[in-house]
């Protein structure tokens, strides 16, 4: 059976798994086989990969930014060139179909690429003769050892988000993945490594929340970033903060789609099904709820679930799959238990996903297409991150009520209306509490040089992720004031 370690300070840590000494298992989500085992870090192990990242810190911190871009736009290559190696793994643990796991690693490129620019981005500013002969300069500098905490369902593009940023910009980095996926990170890690990555400038450390709050507690560490569920982010940023580092934790969401009778509903139906079931739905900015206003919803829902009802669902390595398997078995009960749960609580269900399997591979993870029309706001199935091949109609007569609707819910991380009319669009986007807003765009995504991050119980922090932010939460700023005793002198002549 393969065997996942950590990787610290530029190799396999191949030490015993320290005080802790467990294992977990990585299966396979299409087989239900189990594939891997992989090591749980426990304090011991945490504080070998904190150690090599201070150690390198020291000098990667001082290394110019001409060598640093230069080890990224290699790195940016070998990345490239083993695209399909990496999707490959993606689906293999994860169990998106190749071709979403293709997107996922152009997605993370796109952040390696944002890094290899990052000599203009880290520029500073000077101002001259502010008063007589003074002069005053601000610039930024790295933090020092920096974690990132990712989730299963991207286990190479969060990473991508994080990292890159991060060591451009002068820190050094502990990933903390996903057990549930971690062989990409391990790739990934390898490639940093031919790059020229120095050791110990990128760590790999595999665990589970006795790893994680190793991390979180640890003095060395400076700042977290996190991706993941909202109860875990909380913990992650109170914790974190607690103890003085700097945090950016995203969670959760509930992702709404705001439908007007007057948009194109063939474009809407399409865009409903790509973003609501891409990926089976276990991504953070899948929508999970259509809201239709007044008559859209008749003409909108048998669209939607003809579209559905058309997708190929298998293993992701098949060329023919749309969808994969959910990720765990227990995660396929629970999205299961959801579509049951809304039937008891009044939905309409229009596609039904729970019985379906895959033929030859009965015990993969398996769950199809739900569709869910005249669900109620205080359902399970609304208020609640299902993160699976679910979807949500809200039926509402007016768009006051449907905005009413989308800012009522505990989550605002993404939201998208639409429509035709280019005044009920604006206002939509200036008055929607969410913190990426789509128009016509169901999934809006920022591209790599914004950032990325939502509002209310989908972030907790002050920076979001990518993008200018992610330099200035990755740095810190520094203004000096200075005066030349000399050249004072020579003023006072």
């Amino acid at each position: 059976m393969k065997t996942v370690t950590h990787w610290i300070a530029g190799k396999p840590f191949t030490d015993a798994p320290g005080a802790r000494g467990t294992w977990g298992t990585v299966t396979d989500p299409a087989t239900g086989e189990v594939t891997a085992q992989v090591a749980m870090a426990g304090a011991e192990e945490a504080d070998a990969a904190v150690a090599a990242a201070k150690r390198a810190y020291a000098t990667w911190r001082t290394t110019s930014l001409a060598q640093r871009i230069a080890v990224l736009f290699r790195y940016r290559a070998l990345l490239d060139a083993r695209r399909d190696d990496i999707a490959a793994l993606i689906t293999a643990e994860q169990g998106k179909v190749h071709a979403d796991a293709l997107a996922e690693v152009a997605r993370g490129l796109e952040i390696v690429e944002l890094a290899c620019g990052i000599g203009t981005a880290l520029k500073g500013d000077t101002s001259t003769e502010v008063s007589g002969r003074v002069d005053v300069a601000s610039f930024r500098q790295p933090l020092g050892v920096v974690v990132g905490i990712s989730p299963f369902n991207f286990p190479a593009m969060i990473g991508m988000w994080m990292f890159p940023m991060a060591i451009a910009c002068g820190n050094t980095f502990v990933h903390k993945p996903s057990g549930k996926a971690p062989s990409a990170s391990m790739l990934l890690a390898e490639l940093a490594a031919e790059a020229g990555v120095p050791d110990g400038v990128l760590n790999i450390l595999h665990g589970d929340k006795v790893a994680v709050d190793a991390l979180l507690d640890h003095p060395d560490v400076a700042a977290v970033s996190f991706v993941g569920s909202t109860p875990v982010a909380r913990h992650v940023y109170s914790r974190a903060a607690a103890s003085g580092k700097r945090v950016q934790a995203l969670g959760g969401a509930k992702n709404h789609m705001l439908v007007l009778p007057d948009a194109d509903l063939d474009a809407a139906a399409d865009a409903a099904v790509t973003a609501a079931y891409g990926s089976a739905g276990q991504r953070c900015m899948a929508v999970s709820v259509v809201v239709a206003v007044g008559t859209a919803g008749d003409a909108l829902v048998p669209r939607i679930a003809e579209r559905a009802a058309r997708i190929t669902i298998g293993p992701g390595n098949d060329p023919a799959s749309e969808m994969g398997p959910l990720v765990t078995r227990e995660h396929r009960d629970e999205v299961a238990d959801y579509v049951a749960g809304a039937a008891a609580q009044g939905a309409d269900v229009v596609l039904d996903g729970r019985d379906v399997t895959v033929e030859g591979l009965e015990n993969g993870h398996w769950m199809g297409i739900s569709l869910l029309d005249r669900v109620s706001t205080a359902s399970d199935a609304y208020r609640n991150e299902i993160f699976g091949p679910v979807l949500c109609v809200v039926r509402v007569e007016t768009f006051e009520e449907g905005l009413a609707v989308i800012n009522g819910s505990r989550y605002g991380n993404a939201s998208s209306v639409f429509t035709r009319d280019g005044g009920t669009a604006r206002r939509f986007q200036l008055e929607v509490e969410a913190g990426m807003v789509g128009v016509n765009v169901p999934m809006p995504v920022p591209v790599g040089y914004h950032s990325f991050g939502g509002w209310k119980d989908s972030a907790f922090g002050d920076h979001r992720m990518y993008g200018s932010e992610a330099v200035h939460f990755y740095t810190q700023g520094k203004v000096v004031t200075s005066v030349w005793p000399e050249a004072a002198a020579r003023a006072s002549r």
